[in-house]
């Protein structure tokens, strides 16, 4: 299980072969690399499997490879075969998908050993690198602590407290499956990506940008950031995971951001101890060449109030009710959730 993903297996991967299995996603989420927090969101799963089906179905129309073989209705109980999300009649909380091999990462709590799960990995695996692109530098945008403004020809000295607007998407690769999770240079990128070729990734990710960039203007929204992971089968790149929702993705609506940032900004505003302690933890980890940061943190981040929680809900699923154009959720207008969450 992945902090908010369930995963079961159908059936099992192997050499030459990639296996099938479902998601199903859950109300829990994650902030902060942290894992599971203390409450849930309700109807959350649901909105990010009807979001991210959606954008799968979007992506297949524009002839993007994906590992997504459709949804299934509570009702279906993950039963038969997946339909198109155009054919269920109440939104879905479980993903049918192909299923890629994950090797163990050996560490040595210092080092990754790349080599071994490669190794391990044959002609169908998930590629161990998260690759990200951008369209804006919003405020809580880790490239600003990485870049300056002036390497993307941007006109400012330092980055200024407001949404920045690139000229051109930028294209960033990450680590998946260390303990904690670091931004790579290409020519580390390349070193871990195996046999996918980096130029195929950045095309990728490109491509997807787009699709979601393009049904984001179509419906009221700004895309600002998101991510994509990708399967390699057997020299075809697949679109992984899930993509587009208020989870991997960065969106604003009129000005306002509307995706887990919202909760991230909460916790900064509210519970700033719990934030310096994980920031602290995550450097003394590195400091020590430990993998688990973690068992570091001195710190354990408070539940939400039960307004913000109705809040961080009706985000998801007038969200995804407005990006989908279909009241999936019976939710408020989006254009109220907007209030609310500045009054947050």
């Amino acid at each position: 299980m992945t902090s908010v993903k369930e995963i079961h297996v159908d059936r099992e991967p192997r050499e030459g072969e990639l296996g099938a299995g479902t998601f199903y996603f859950t109300d829990d989420y994650s902030v902060f690399d942290w894992g599971q927090m203390p409450d849930r969101i309700p109807e959350k799963g649901a909105a990010l499997c009807t979001m991210g089906a959606a954008n799968f179905e979007l992506l297949d129309v524009n002839h993007i490879p994906t590992h997504y073989r459709g949804v299934y209705e509570t009702s279906d109980s993950g039963e038969g075969e997946p339909k198109e999300l155009g054919e269920c009649q109440t939104p879905p909380r479980t993903m049918a998908i192909e299923l890629a091999r994950v090797p163990d990462l050996p560490t040595d709590g210092e080092a990754y050993d790349y080599e071994a799960f490669h190794a391990a990995a044959g002609d169908g695996y998930v590629v161990p690198l998260e690759i990200v692109f951008r369209n804006t530098v919003p405020e809580g945008s880790s490239l600003r602590r990485r870049h300056s403004p002036a390497e993307f020809d941007l006109p400012y000295e330092t980055w200024p407290d407001e949404v920045v607007d690139l000229p051109e998407p930028i294209v960033e690769f990450s680590t998946k499956f260390e303990e904690q999770d670091r931004y790579l240079s290409r020519t580390e990128a390349e070193a871990i990506a195996g046999q996918a070729s980096l130029d195929r990734l950045e095309e990728l990710a490109l491509g997807v940008n787009t699709v979601v960039t393009m049904r984001a203007e179509q419906t009221g929204f700004t895309h600002e950031d998101g991510k994509i992971e990708v399967v390699y089968d057997d020299g075809t790149l697949k679109v992984a995971d899930v993509v587009g929702t208020f989870d991997e993705n960065r969106f604003s609506y009129q000005g306002q951001e509307l995706s887990k940032e919202v909760v991230r900004q909460y916790y900064r505003r509210t519970d700033p101890d719990w934030v310096d302690a994980v920031s602290a933890a995550k450097t003394e980890a590195r400091e020590q060449g430990v993998a688990d940061w973690r068992s570091l943190c001195e710190e354990s981040p408070d539940p939400l109030p039960a307004e913000v929680i109705e809040v961080v809900s009706d985000v998801y699923t007038a969200g995804t009710n407005t990006y989908t154009d279909f009241d999936w959720f019976d939710a408020p207008a989006l254009d109220e959730v907007v209030e609310a969450v500045e009054e947050l």
